[in-house]
C-alpha cells in the first residue's frame, strides 16, 4: 500500500496532526509484527541517504548489514557512526525492517549501520553477542572509508538489541577476541533495554540464555561497577514488556556510582515498541527520542527532559 497520498490529504496543520495521531496509533499496534515496520518504512524518506546493503561482516548467512550514509550535511571523515542492533526477544528480526532507523539517523548527518545477527534457538547468548562484536569490528574498521570518524563510533540497540549493545559496551569479553576494548566506543545507547532480568520467566528467553544455568555475568548490571563509555538510556515509564525502573533506572544508578557519564530519560505517552518507532520522523511527535539520540551522538546538550 502507498501511504503517501494519505499524507497529501492532511493539508491543514490540525488535520495533519490528527491524521498522524491516527497513523501513530495504528503503527503502535502493528509494530508487534513486521507489518508495522513496513508501514514506517513506507512513510520515511528515500532521498536522505545512500549506501550498500547486504554487506557481509562474517561467515554466516546472517552476518549481513546495511549502511545508511547521509546525502548532505556532513564533512567527509568527520561524521559520527552508529551501529544499530534491533530487538525481537533474540528470536526474530530482520535488518530491512529497520530502514526507518537508518533513515532517521542519516537525515541528521549520522552514518548508520544496521546489522543482522544469529538468533535463538540457532545460538544462545554467547553466539549472538559474538556476532554483534563482529559487526562492531566491521563498523570500526570501515568507519573512515564510509566518511565517518573512527573515534566517533557508538553502538545502539532497542529491547533485546539494547542488551546486546550494553554487553559490548560493558563486558570486555566479547571484544577481546577481536583485539578491541569497550573504550574504543565514543558511547552507547540503550532504548527500553533489559539489563537485569534474572530469574528468567519468558520461555523463549530461557532457551536463548540456557536457563536455569544462566550465570550472573550474563547480565549487563553485573558489569556496572566500573567506568564505562558515555551512556544514554531511554525508556518508557509504562513499559509493560521491560520494567524501566528495574532495568533502565537500576543500570543508570549503578553506572553513575562507578563513575560513568550517564544521561537517562524516562518518557510518558509511549510504550516498549514506540520507544524505537518514535525514531521515525513521521512519529517523532510521540516523544523526543530522535532529537535526544542525535544530540547525544553529536556531543551536544540534550533536549529538556519531559
Amino acid at each position: 500500500m502507498d501511504y503517501m497520498p494519505l499524507f497529501s490529504r492532511l493539508s491543514t496543520p490540525v488535520n495533519r496532526r490528527l491524521g498522524l495521531m491516527g497513523i501513530g496509533s495504528a503503527i503502535a499496534t502493528l509494530m508487534a509484527g513486521c507489518s508495522g515496520a513496513q508501514v514506517l518504512n513506507q512513510l520515511v524518506a528515500h532521498d536522505t541517504y545512500h549506501g550498500p546493503t547486504g554487506v557481509p561482516y562474517g561467515p554466516d548467512p546472517r552476518h549481513l548489514l546495511d549502511v545508511y550514509q547521509p546525502n548532505t550535511g556532513t564533512v567527509p571523515g568527520h561524521a559520527p557512526v552508529v551501529l544499530f542492533l534491533y530487538g525481537g526477544n533474540w528470536t526474530r528480526g530482520e535488518r530491512g525492517d529497520y530502514r526507518f532507523v537508518g533513515e532517521a539517523l542519516a537525515a541528521n548527518g549520522i552514518i548508520a549501520v544496521v546489522a543482522d545477527y544469529r538468533l535463538s534457538p540457532q545460538v544462545q547468548y554467547d553466539g549472538f553477542l559474538g556476532d554483534c562484536a563482529l559487526a562492531l569490528q566491521w563498523t570500526l574498521s570501515h568507519a573512515a572509508r564510509l566518511g565517518g570518524d573512527p573515534a566517533r563510533v557508538m553502538v545502539m540497540g532497542h529491547s533485546a538489541g539494547a542488551y546486546n549493545a550494553a554487553m559490548l559496551a560493558l563486558d570486555p569479553r566479547w571484544l577481546a577476541p577481536l583485539s578491541l576494548t569497550p573504550n574504543r566506543l565514543a558511547g552507547w545507547i540503550g532504548l527500553a533495554g533489559p539489563y537485569d532480568f534474572l530469574p528468567i520467566i519468558d520461555p523463549e528467553v530461557r532457551v536463548a540464555f540456557g536457563w536455569p544455568q544462566t550465570p550472573a555475568n550474563s547480565q549487563p548490571i553485573f558489569y556496572a561497577n566500573a567506568k564505562a563509555p558515555r551512556t544514554l538510556l531511554l525508556a518508557a515509564r509504562n513499559d509493560t514488556v521491560v520494567d524501566a525502573q528495574r532495568n533502565t533506572v537500576g543500570l543508570a544508578n549503578r553506572l553513575r556510582a562507578g563513575g560513568t557519564e550517564v544521561d537517562m530519560r524516562i518518557f510518558d505517552n509511549i510504550g516498549h515498541v514506540t520507544t524505537v518507532a518514535a525514531l521515525a520522523r513521521p512519529l517523532d511527535w510521540l516523544a523526543p527520542i530522535l532529537p535526544t539520540v542525535v544530540a547525544f551522538v553529536r556531543g551536544e546538550s540534550l533536549p529538556t527532559a519531559e
